[in-house]
């Protein structure tokens, strides 16, 4: 797993495909914030439509790659947490976050982990890992 985080690091911004309230397909950016006992955790402001459609469909993929072609994707399950410790670390692991949101109990603060499968990989299978997260 330590591979996978570094990844993630290294390469925080990240495309995010939801199903959109329309029921069409959304991608947009997002950045990954942190790894806490094994989840990885994502936030964003719940008045915007990200987080209208995880609401109501949880089910989502998340990917980026590097210049040099190697890859992940996340797929899964989105988790909101209202746990105050693991959004003061979410909102520490991230100046922009902390400008926005200030205080983790911020009224339109919202933090999710990832339940489901990532893959690693390089470019024409030169190597392939499997997570569960």
């Amino acid at each position: 797993m330590k591979d996978l985080i570094n990844f993630l690091k290294e390469n925080s911004i990240m495309y995010l495909a939801t199903l959109g309230l329309d029921g069409k397909a959304k991608v947009r950016p997002i950045e990954f914030m942190k790894e806490i006992s094994g989840k990885l955790y994502f936030c964003t402001n719940n008045k915007k439509l990200v987080y209208k459609e995880l609401e109501k469909s949880p089910d989502l993929e998340l990917t980026t790659a590097t210049p040099q072609y190697v890859w992940v994707r996340i797929t899964g399950k989105a988790n909101f947490t209202n746990d105050l410790k693991i959004k003061q670390v979410v909102l520490d692991s991230s100046e922009f976050v902390k400008r926005k949101f200030e205080t983790p109990n911020h009224p339109n603060f919202a933090v999710f982990s990832i339940e489901g499968k990532a893959v690693l990989a390089g470019l024409g299978g030169s190597f392939r890992k499997k997570y569960n997260i």
